[in-house]
């Protein structure tokens, strides 16, 4: 790693921190909250300012879960508002929407759409906490929050540059000439990463297997896709406007997020984006709205939701999403979040992963600003989390990109990803009910120890054996190896023999292509929890259900 010497100059106590964060999106101004409320002296610096637009809109369980924890591990009481789609409502935004479901009709170019080719997780009424962020306002808010527990706000503030010395810290310096020095710095600016530059962490090529590029925008007029002709014969348990709808298709999908999918809504906006493979979609001299529209004339079906539709700002189009870094923790510093590398926005665990490095890497910075520990070993953990992060969604994200090319195999694709985020919720509440109960968040330690950082079960050899399966499953659909069906059928038996789930959630079954978590399949799965689940699975489940109930009727 090249280090370079700060400069000797003078310290007054003004300018120097324990902590610089570059970034005030989600993830810098939730750190910037943690660390003020706990008495941290922080620096929180963003070349922009707010309110602006931002993607990364939908929430999962996991995502509303963690941000409870984060609230009540870190005693930032204005975090639980964020926590459920009631809350944001109440103390952060009315601009928000609901998220009762994720929902996917598949299409092909050229044919119309088989009612039977729909895929439909429903979020529980007992998590029905989720919640489409209208970012600008959720992104101020945090920021104000941390601001009023005492970070030091410096927006339209460019860094110019960045020494770092091992034993001492880091001075920043701004493109206006001011100086700043931190014992430590967070950079989740995002791909343009000063400390990526500086260092020379980018993967060059990334080892990202997918591949994809987006262009995205908001729009007013979009019309519920349960009122399109070609939705008439679908049998999915919920209405697809109630959540995030996701079509897709071969070489790509295309999301649909309404903020204003809910009785009182006041904000007419929709966040519509196309994501792409290049390699199937080359990117071409089209303006993004002339390419949306030829993509909408080869799927009319899809057109259909668009007919009024029009855009509210300027499209933004990408290159290739994908990068990543070959180091994201050094001597004094730490990439988070989209400064650590990105996949595809897909599945919505962009917020996710973010909080996971929030809720790790809160306490050590908390801790190195009391004893003065800022060592490269005590932040170690963060370089195998956020790796592990990277990697398990971008085999998940790649899987699904092949298996967009044949129903059969996204059908198969798509069970994986609804068994990772039930489980790994699972995962999450346990640690949680623990957590409330004991009063000692040594339950989060313990979860640090494990084998497969990253993953949504580190605790199952089989679920995590089952992602990489799939993964080299698509890999040979992709080189001609081995039919989709085949690959189709093999991920489906893998589910259907496994010993990580309820085999009354029937997930291993082909026709299984909706789940709603029904207080029936609830029953069901309490007893085999008792009877039959491993004990690295039972125990947690029954106590991550009290732990929820709990909190129901708390509410």
């Amino acid at each position: 790693m090249r280090e370079l010497k700060q400069n000797n100059t003078s310290r007054t106590s003004a300018d120097q921190y324990d902590v610089a964060i570059l970034g005030s999106g989600m993830a810098g101004g939730m750190l910037g909250a943690v660390l003020a409320r706990n008495g941290v002296k922080v620096l929180l610096l963003d070349a922009g300012t707010h309110p602006r637009f931002a993607v990364g809109e939908s929430t999962i369980p996991y995502t509303s879960g963690m941000t409870r924890l984060i609230a009540d591990r870190y005693n930032v009481p204005e975090l639980k508002a964020m926590s459920s789609f009631k809350g944001v409502q109440e103390h952060v935004s009315r601009n928000c929407g609901r998220k009762q479901n994720f929902g996917f009709v598949y299409h092909e170019a050229g044919r119309p759409q088989d009612p039977e080719q729909i895929n439909q997780l429903v979020v529980p009424a007992l998590l029905r906490t989720e919640t489409h962020l209208f970012r600008q306002d959720v992104d101020a808010y945090l920021f104000q929050v941390a601001v009023k527990h005492g970070a030091h706000p410096r927006l339209n503030t460019r860094i110019a540059e960045i020494d770092i010395d091992p034993d001492s810290g880091a001075v920043l310096r701004t493109e206006r000439g001011e100086e700043f020095r931190a014992s430590y710095v967070v950079d989740g600016s995002g791909f343009r990463s000063p400390l990526a530059e500086k260092f020379e962490l980018r993967e060059t090529p990334t080892r990202a297997r997918t591949h994809s590029r987006c262009l995205f925008t908001h729009m007013v007029g979009v019309t519920p896709f349960d009122e399109a002709p070609a939705a008439k014969n679908h049998r999915q348990p919920n209405p697809w406007h109630n959540g995030t709808l996701h079509h897709v298709f071969e070489g790509g999908w295309l999301w649909v997020i309404p903020f204003d999918n809910h009785p009182g809504a006041m904000n007419p906006l929709c966040s519509v984006g196309l994501t792409l493979d290049p390699r199937v979609f080359p990117k071409g001299d089209m303006s993004p709205q002339q390419e949306f529209d030829a993509f909408l004339e080869r799927f009319p079906q899809i057109a259909h939701q668009f007919r009024n539709a029009k855009a509210v700002r300027p499209w933004v189009s990408t290159g290739r999403l994908q990068y990543s870094a070959k180091q994201v923790v050094g001597e004094r510093f730490c990439l988070t979040s989209h400064a650590a590398g990105f996949i595809d926005a897909l599945y919505s665990r962009g917020l996710t992963n973010t909080l996971e490095i929030i809720n790790a890497l809160g306490w050590r910075l908390i801790a190195a600003s009391r004893d003065g520990d800022w060592s490269y070993e005590r932040f170690a953990y963060l370089e195998a989390l956020q790796q592990g992060l990277f990697d398990f969604h971008d085999d998940l994200v790649y899987s699904s990109f092949v298996g967009f090319g044949n129903y059969e195999l996204w059908n198969a694709v798509c069970r994986t990803w609804m068994l990772g985020t039930m489980l790994g919720n699972v995962m999450l509440e346990d640690a949680y009910y623990r957590y409330i109960k004991e009063g000692d968040d040594k339950v989060f330690l313990e979860l640090e120890q494990s084998a497969c950082p990253g993953s949504p079960l580190p605790v199952s050899e089989g679920f995590n054996e089952m992602g990489v399966a799939t993964r080299e499953l698509c890999r040979q659909v992709e080189d001609g190896s081995l039919a989709a069906e085949e690959a189709a059928r093999q991920i489906l038996d893998r589910i259907k023999n496994a010993d990580f789930i309820a085999p009354s959630f029937r997930l291993g079954e082909r026709d299984t292509r909706c789940f709603n978590m029904t207080p029936m399949k609830m029953a069901k799965n309490a007893i085999w929890c008792r009877r039959e689940a491993p004990p690295q699975v039972g125990p947690r489940m029954i106590r991550a259900s009290k732990g929820l109930v709990r909190m129901r009727f708390k509410e």
